[in-house]
């Protein structure tokens, strides 16, 4: 990817994620470039006006589809083709397989919404796809630009510090994260569990693994149903077992 175009009323607050973390690291380097399109820009009246009270009465303001659509067409007659992305509670929820297909493309177009929603019209004819970030609603889709965008880019080479983190995130094969510590060794009467300290890497992936997949299983047992534990996990959880003397079940197996 290296290119990502955001439809939003609130540029700034998207351009504030240009000197932000991973996001910012990125754009820095010249690994993804960032450009925000207001759909004010493309009105025609001195207000500038972007939603109007919606037909059939009902709370709230709707967004105007004809200066989303200009503002739409003005973004896919730029660069390289690429689907429009909705930011919605009604689309497609948000995973790790989602993040790495979105993560895929060339280009992403994220479209946020605001107000009580966006003309079907202009979801019927300008949008190709819908993205949730949960089950609950925003104000708006900048917060979930800003997901989807921080989840995206940390995916592309080069761009974290160490290429394995992205390998070893959450959810990367359908499994939580193993537990993570540094020093001090002990701290308030809890230490830091002896296998990371014994410098034996075979017996530390052993443990990341075994653990990685005991929390899955106590926190996502849901995942399991999707990526049933694999021969390695299941050694790995025996063997991490049969050193510190715990029952498969505390190893993550049942």
């Amino acid at each position: 990817m290296r290119r990502i175009d955001v439809i939003t009323l609130f540029p700034e607050w998207v351009e504030s994620l240009k000197g932000l973390g991973v996001t910012g690291r990125a754009m820095a380097q010249g690994t993804i470039s960032l450009h925000c399109w207001n759909p004010r820009d493309f009105t025609e009246d001195v207000h500038r006006s972007v939603d109007d009270r919606p037909y059939g009465g009902g709370p709230g303001m709707v967004m105007r589809p004809e200066p989303l659509a200009r503002c739409i067409e003005a973004v896919l007659a730029e660069d390289i083709a690429a689907p429009v992305s909705f930011l919605g509670p009604q689309g497609r929820v948000l995973d790790h397989d989602g993040v790495s297909e979105l993560a895929g493309r060339a280009r992403l177009i994220l479209l946020c919404g605001r107000y009580e929603g966006v003309d079907e019209r202009v979801l019927q004819t300008l949008v190709d796809e819908e993205w949730s970030i949960g089950d609950y609603v925003l104000s708006g889709g900048e917060p979930a630009a800003a997901v989807v965008m921080d989840a995206v880019i940390r995916q592309q080479p080069g761009v974290l510090g160490h290429e394995e983190s992205a390998l070893r995130d959450s959810f990367v094969g359908g499994r939580l994260d193993c537990p993570h510590y540094t020093r001090p060794a002990s701290w308030r009467s809890r230490d830091v569990p002896e296998v990371l300290l014994s410098g034996d890497h075979a017996r530390i992936e052993r443990w990341r693994l075994a653990e990685a997949l005991h929390r899955t299983r106590q926190q996502r047992p849901d995942l399991l149903a999707r990526y049933p534990v694999s021969e390695v996990e299941r050694a790995a959880a025996k063997k991490l077992g049969s050193e510190k003397g715990a029952k498969p079940s505390e190893s993550g197996l049942k």
